[in-house]
Order: C-alpha cells, then sequence, then structure tokens
C-alpha cells in the first residue's frame, strides 16, 4: 500500500534537509579553510568532487544490493558479502601484472568482467545452500570472499602489490579530486536503468518457477541485473575502494519501514545508501581532526551492528520459495 501524498512529501521533505545538511557539513570540514585565499579552489576541485563521490558510490553499492538480494531471494546479501569485491581485486591485480599502462575504460571493463565471473562462482555455491535457513547463505559468502581474499592477497604479496591491493580494500574519499572521480558518474546511469526495470527485478524475486509462470524471461533479466551489479562494484571499487555492508543496510532500512515496493523504494535506497556513505566520511573527518578515518572503517563499524541485528531477526522474516 502507498503511503498518502502528505505524508511521501513530508518524508521527502526530511530527507532533502537532512541531505543538504550532509553536503553542507562534507563541503566545510576539512584541515584548510575556504575561507583561504585558495577556498574557492579547494571546493571545486577537493570538496565537491568528494561530496559527490561518497553520494554516488553509496547509491550504486546500495542498489546493487538489492537487486543481488531479489536475485538469490535473501536479504541478507549484498555484493559484499558473495565476494565480488575480492574477485574484482583479483581481476584488477591481473591487468596490472598484463596491461599496466591500460586505459582506466580498459581497467574497469576487465574489472566488472572479474566481479560477474566472482558472482557466477557465488551463485553456483548458492544454488546448493539449502533454503531453510537465511543466515546460512551470508556465512557461505563469507567463506567465499575469504578465500578470493586469501588468494589476492598471495598473488599481491608475491608480486609486491600489496599497496594496491590495500588501497582497493579501503574505501576512503580523501583522494578524490576532479578528474578522479567521474567515471562514478555511470552509477546514476545504472541506477535510472535499474529503476526502469524494477518491476522485472520484483518478479526475480519471486523465484524461477513463479516469474515464468507471470511471463519474464528468467535468465535474461537474471543475466541483466548481475552484469549491472558487476558494473556498479567495480566502478565503486577502481575508483574509491570498498564499502562494505553498503548494499545490506540501505535496502533493508527501507524495506522494513516501507515494503517491498521496489519501483516506490528504489529511489529511497539509493537516496539512503548515497546518505549514509557522505554521513560516515564526515563523522569520519571530525573523530580525529585534522587526521581522517576511512569512510569504510566507520561505516563498517555501524554496519557490523545493522547485520547483527538482521541475523537475529532472520528467523521471523517471510521466506520467499520457488
Amino acid at each position: 500500500m502507498r503511503m498518502p501524498r502528505r505524508p511521501a512529501l513530508r518524508l521527502w521533505s526530511l530527507l532533502l534537509a537532512a541531505l543538504a545538511m550532509l553536503v553542507f557539513l562534507s563541503l566545510c570540514i576539512g584541515a584548510a579553510s575556504l575561507f583561504s585565499g585558495d577556498g574557492g579552489w579547494i571546493l571545486m576541485v577537493s570538496r565537491l568532487p568528494r561530496t559527490a563521490a561518497a553520494l554516488l558510490a553509496g547509491a550504486g553499492l546500495a542498489v546493487a544490493g538489492v537487486v543481488v538480494q531479489q536475485v538469490v531471494q535473501n536479504r541478507l546479501v549484498e555484493p559484499a558479502l558473495t565476494g565480488t569485491p575480492e574477485a574484482t581485486m583479483l581481476g584488477l591485480l591481473a591487468v596490472t601484472l598484463i596491461a599496466p599502462g591500460m586505459s582506466i575504460a580498459g581497467k574497469m571493463l576487465f574489472a566488472a568482467l572479474s566481479a560477474l565471473v566472482g558472482m557466477a562462482g557465488f551463485l553456483a555455491l548458492a544454488a546448493r545452500v539449502p533454503r531453510h535457513d537465511p543466515m546460512l547463505l551470508p556465512i557461505v559468502g563469507l567463506v567465499y570472499g575469504g578465500i578470493l581474499g586469501a588468494v589476492a592477497t598471495w598473488a599481491a604479496w608475491y608480486t609486491d602489490l600489496l599497496q594496491y591491493l590495500g588501497v582497493w580494500r579501503l574505501g576512503e574519499l580523501s583522494g578524490v579530486m576532479q578528474g578522479r572521480y567521474e567515471w562514478l558518474w555511470g552509477v546514476a546511469a545504472l541506477t535510472a536503468l535499474l529503476y526502469l526495470l524494477a518491476d522485472r527485478i520484483t518478479i526475480l524475486g519471486l523465484g524461477a518457477a513463479q516469474a515464468r509462470s507471470l511471463g519474464l524471461d528468467y535468465g535474461q533479466t537474471r543475466a541483466l541485473g548481475l552484469v549491472m551489479v558487476a558494473a556498479l562494484t567495480a566502478l565503486v571499487l577502481v575508483t574509491v575502494g570498498a564499502f562494505p555492508f553498503v548494499g545490506l543496510v540501505a535496502p533493508n532500512l527501507v524495506s522494513r519501514w516501507r515494503g517491498d515496493d521496489l519501483r516506490a523504494n528504489l529511489p529511497l535506497i539509493a537516496a539512503g545508501g548515497g546518505m549514509l556513505v557522505l554521513a560516515a566520511d564526515v563523522i569520519g573527518r571530525v573523530l580525529r581532526y585534522p587526521y581522517e578515518i576511512p569512510a569504510a572503517t566507520v561505516f563498517s563499524v555501524f554496519g557490523a551492528a545493522v547485520f547483527l541485528w538482521l541475523l537475529y531477526a532472520a528467523p521471523d522474516q517471510r521466506r520467499v520459495r520457488d
């Protein structure tokens, strides 16, 4: 059931007010003052790109999370719990060794293909996991991601590329500047496309048999959704690094509050993911000012607490089966 028009307008007004406050704080907080002689240059070259990168990265990961949850029919799963970031890092390590001079676009494409292969491996494992307990699948994903991460660490150590791996693993926004984040605007395009496909993604979450009975090309829609998730993950990881739990927290909070209407919820999920990452970045800049704590570290504390709460509440969730 849709919310009445007036409460919905009030909701969006509150969200816009909170977003405006976060953007204002993000633009103002930093070691350098905006009121100095270089304030305008700092604002345009560093603060605005950093704020936009946080919002886009959070929105992309949140939207990717809801697609993965529909595909595997489990609300406790997100890209970071499917081995996708680790597979992307392996791909980036490979392309760094094979073709270090490759363009950013080429590296993005290779990273997306690696993410897709890693996700395919997780889905192969998921098909063999019993569905009676929703907690089993994220545990399998953690183990699978841990194995891929161990392989990536060994490969990086053997090839003297541990520093690169550390940058990709640690999601932080201090290095974002004009000219070094623009690929993230692809997140906005992919999110808009997913909004157009929202009804199909919703049907996808009913399972293969019911989706086909409703006339959906299940295999094609599933493949398209996973390709978009791989592209979103690669865009974020290559540009700003890995941010765990964003794709888990934002969709679950919105669905518990607003229900399961994906078309109505998708803008809220994207906005919520962006605001959460931006808030984590602002907090990381304030806690040890003028030093910074990476935004991914700050968010991981909050995300882990929400994940444990979701695990505790999992037995009470409604389970959709084929």
